[in-house]
């Protein structure tokens, strides 16, 4: 006797049934086809319901919370740009002024060298100045050794012995006379009055010069 009382949510294996004798491979095969076909109506029932379940659904964009989050980004964003405008501004306003800074300094390293070259031509102007006045002096206080102005004067100590010569020409009260040195005066080894001209005397060690209006002798 064939057991027809399959479910049909029961699923039996079709060699199974044939083999029991419960029913013919036509039989099996129908009732397959037959689960199959409940199968794809459920599946089809269950995606309904998913598609009808999404249609329901709210739309997350239309909530308050990512609105909310929405308005806070473009915020956000318009700040970030601003700063990034005003890093920019700065950007350029700190290399304008450093630019402005290097060429400066370069001016002024240039300014520097020009300094440090004047000074040193200063320097060494300064320095011949001193040589010359240096060597002037030294002429002019040589020459001072080798002149006898108006006066007794003992040679060897107060003069160097040598040829003298009037510096200019003498009046006709110009007096000069060479003593023995220590005798006061009283001993003339030679004495003039030579009226006009430059006279020239000779002086030894040991001897007194005098010179009365005749100006400068310069020793020769």
């Amino acid at each position: 006797m064939l057991n027809n009382d399959i479910g049909p949510g029961e699923i039996q294996d079709t060699d199974q049934v044939y083999q029991a004798g419960h029913a013919t491979p036509a039989q099996v095969a129908k009732r397959g086809r037959k689960k199959a076909a409940l199968l794809a109506a459920a599946a089809v029932v269950l995606f309904a319901g998913g598609t009808a379940l999404g249609t329901a659904l709210p739309d997350p964009k239309e909530s308050l919370a990512y609105k909310s989050l929405a308005a806070e980004k473009s915020t956000v964003e318009i700040e970030r740009d601003a700063a990034l405008s005003s890093y920019a501004s700065l950007k350029g306003k700190y290399d304008t002024l450093e630019n402005g800074m290097a060429s400066r300094e370069s001016k002024v390293s240039a300014r520097e060298a020009e300094v440090g070259k004047a000074d040193a031509a200063v320097k060494t102007a300064e320095a011949a100045v001193k040589a010359r006045e240096d060597a002037v002096t030294g002429a002019e206080k040589a020459k001072a050794a080798r002149t006898v102005g108006d006066g007794t004067w003992t040679v060897g100590t107060d003069i160097e012995p040598g040829t003298y010569r009037a510096a200019a020409a003498v009046g006709s009260t110009c007096y000069w006379g060479i003593y023995r040195s220590g005798s006061n005066g009283s001993d003339i080894i030679e004495n003039d009055i030579p009226g006009g001209g430059r006279p020239v005397v000779t002086l030894s060690a040991g001897q007194d010069f005098n010179s009365t209006r005749c100006g400068k002798w310069e020793k020769q």
